[in-house]
């Protein structure tokens, strides 16, 4: 049964007073609690037992005049109250023990992907059942989580989401002219499509779709000149480096073909896929989208230290002196989480530290939340996103000097000077390494040196490995999706399982984590490019027909990118004024892992999957070449299996030995696997109870017939 409590409280009814006499609340100043329900459908998980689903709204409000929230753009020109401060509200949804007695005392923080939850999916086995099911919690997989007692806590943070899908966001104002006008902008919106469209929204980027709004534009009629003379613009290409080609004004309009509006366009010949579409128009109305790092601060505050909102209504979370909190994201939550520390909200406004570790997870570069217009769910690529403001320097978490920039800065300056800085687990796939220009988080900005790794802070990169696993069964026919070669399979379960119950032990109690795993220059796993060693695998037809892969050296290079004088590169915040932006002659050094003569990365943490492999498995692949002129396909890498035998790979030309030349009996691949798997648990790299199941996969059903 389903026991609802709400609690209607008016904020304008909260009095100085009552806020005051909790401090700890952390400017949560409301919790409504809206439903508490079993979750997994009443399932238990070992000596733990059984869960709890929490689901609630939380309201808050900001000082506008506080210094810990000065850095948030546009904040000075929100709404207030009638006590002066900047109101906001997010969504939240906790699972926590029944049982508060069988809690491991930790409170993981899951932050949303474009609003989906994404910890269970990752670290759980085994999960089964629809999207609606995992979203609403419930199904659980093998719990891995639940079994060991984790809170998990999930909160909105994102305020320009539309609402469906079970998205969770955060309700932030709208930033107005101090004379109460409308704030207009320039904007640029990349626009890609699927399948041919005539009508797009504004926002429907590869990543934005119909999930993101769309801000509006201030002028319906695209071939009015606005009083400064500004006309938008709309352009095409076939590939990200490819000129611009501009679409005449009389062939396109702002709305969707059979109405105006000011949220869609319109394309008369239609949109094309395999193309890049870039709308450059005048908006109105930016939300304070920067307020979401101070939402994350105070929510994750609130829920460790208050005992209940200034109504009293009471805190659903255990919490205590011995519990400890991680926060986790996944790609876009990762970006946000290193943010988060840059711009210093890892510090409360009490002044103490929030989160006592962090778990950025395929998320290197930096999240350009806090940005007038901002467009959060953008990404970076090769092709597609490829010159949002994703990748300003720093890199590092260590301060570095960039000569590109003149700039010295790491990603922990403000919490080491404010002592706030939490444990970090950076943990990344190699894919980031190939399309994400993750090797500038390890070396200086020209990839001549390994940068230094401050003593709180470990990296693990999972060596060939792609952004998300791919789902099986692989397709068994071309094409394969909008690649070119089957995508890479090897999963990040099991590393991320054991880099956990790492972190864990770190931040909990004091266990000194594992030394970093990354490929280095010092030991020539990190290099240039043109420097990789990718054998000639030919053309093959081993359970599907696919093309030859070719390693042609092609990376996502970076160059700083100049939007405007009122850009705040240093931060990724401020307004952005020139767009496109103006990209610098001068690169930066980035470099790719080395791989070993099957193709395979040879630094970086190499999962039971490349010690006993039947393929060879990249962190890089091609989209078709009619999509982007063949560039990499988004965040997917490649598995081009081994030939089953030796006079089959002999027939096809392949130089990597076959199946059964590595594994001549089931016996021998088991050992293999075996070893690879103990290997991995005597690194701390994988648990001992995954070993074994494995290792029974291995014994059950032989040579793997698919990753």
């Amino acid at each position: 049964m389903v026991k609802t409590i709400t609690r209607g409280l008016l904020l304008a009814g909260l009095s100085s007073a009552a806020l005051m006499s909790n401090p700890a609340s952390a400017r949560v100043v409301r919790l409504e609690l809206l439903s508490t329900a079993p979750a997994y459908g009443g399932q238990s998980f070992g000596d733990t037992g059984t869960y709890d689903r929490i689901v609630a709204r939380a309201h808050g409000e900001l000082d506008p005049a506080s210094p810990a929230n000065a850095i948030i753009q546009d904040i000075a020109l929100a709404p207030r109250n009638a006590r002066g401060m900047v109101e906001y509200s997010t969504d939240i949804e906790i699972v926590r023990p029944s049982n508060p007695a069988k809690s491991n005392n930790i409170l993981f923080f899951d932050v949303l992907n474009r609003g989906n939850k994404r910890a269970n999916t990752l670290f759980n086995a085994d999960m089964k059942g629809t999207a609606e099911q995992i979203a609403t919690n419930q199904v659980a997989g093998d719990g891995f989580l639940e079994r060991q007692g984790t809170t998990i806590l999930w909160f909105g943070w994102q305020g320009d989401l539309l609402p469906g899908g079970n998205r969770m966001g955060a309700a932030v104002p709208v930033a107005r002219n101090k004379d109460g006008s409308a704030i207009t902008g320039v904007v640029r919106s990349e626009l890609t499509t699927r399948e041919k469209v005539t009508t797009l929204n504004l926002s429907s980027g590869w990543f934005t779709e119909m999930t993101h709004a769309s801000y509006p534009t201030v002028e319906t009629d695209n071939q009015k000149p606005l009083a400064d003379g500004f006309l938008p613009t709309l352009s095409v290409r076939p590939r990200e480096n490819a000129p611009r080609e501009l679409i005449p004004n009389s062939a396109w309009h702002f709305g969707a073909c059979d109405k105006a509006n000011d949220t869609q366009i319109c394309l008369t010949s239609g949109f094309e896929t395999g193309k890049l579409y870039e709308v450059i128009y005048r908006a109105r109305d930016p939300k304070v989208m920067g307020m979401g790092f101070a939402i994350t601060r105070d929510v994750g505050a609130f829920f460790q230290r208050a005992e209940k909102d200034a109504a009293g209504t009471p805190n659903p979370v255990v919490h205590g002196g011995r519990v400890k909190s991680i926060i986790f994201g996944q790609s876009q939550s990762g970006r946000f989480i290193r943010s988060l520390i840059a711009l210093g909200f890892n510090k409360g406004e009490d002044g103490r530290q929030v989160f006592d570790g962090a778990m950025p997870h395929i998320g290197g570069g930096l999240m350009p939340l806090n940005i007038r217009f901002s467009q959060p769910g953008r990404a970076w690529g090769q092709q597609v996103d490829h010159d949002y403001p994703a990748y300003d320097f720093p890199f590092t978490y260590a301060r570095e000097a960039d000569p590109l920039t003149g700039r010295s800065q790491g990603i922990l300056d403000r919490c080491e000077a404010s002592h706030t800085c939490p444990v970090i687990f950076h943990m990344a796939t190699a894919l980031e390494i190939w399309e994400g220009r993750q090797s500038l988080g390890l070396t200086d900005p020209l990839g001549l040196h390994d940068a230094k790794e401050p003593a709180n802070v470990r990296t693990f990169i999972m060596a060939s490995t792609q952004h998300a696993a791919a789902a099986l069964p692989l397709p068994a026919q071309p094409p394969f999706g909008v690649c070119q070669q089957q995508s890479n399979p090897n999963p990040h379960t099991w590393t991320m399982r054991a880099a956990f119950v790492n972190l864990v032990g770190w931040v909990r109690d004091g266990k000194q984590p594992p030394a970093s795993v990354k490929p280095s220059i010092a030991a020539g796993t990190l290099v240039a490019p043109d420097r990789v060693h990718f054998p000639l695998i030919p053309a093959t037809n081993y359970g599907a027909p696919r093309p030859a892969p070719r390693y042609t050296g092609a990376i996502s290079m970076l160059h700083v990118l100049d939007f405007g004088p009122q850009y705040r590169a240093g931060d990724s915040s401020g307004i952005i004024s020139r767009e496109p932006p103006v990209p610098g002659t001068a690169s930066y050094g980035v470099l790719v892992p080395q791989v070993d003569a099957d193709g395979i990365d040879v630094g970086g943490v190499r999962d039971v999957y490349l010690g006993a492999p039947i393929g060879t498995y990249t962190s890089w692949n091609s989209f078709r070449p009619e999509l982007f002129d063949g560039g990499f396909c988004n965040f997917s890498g490649s598995f081009i299996p081994f030939a089953a035998t030796k006079a089959e790979r002999l027939a096809a030309g392949d130089p990597r030995p076959s199946l059964e030349e590595r594994y001549p009996s089931k016996e021998a691949y088991v050992a293999a696997v075996r070893k690879a798997a103990d290997a991995l648990v005597a690194q701390h790299m994988m648990l001992a109870d995954d070993a074994k199941r494995v290792a029974a996969e291995a014994e059950t059903g032989g040579v793997r017939a698919a990753p």
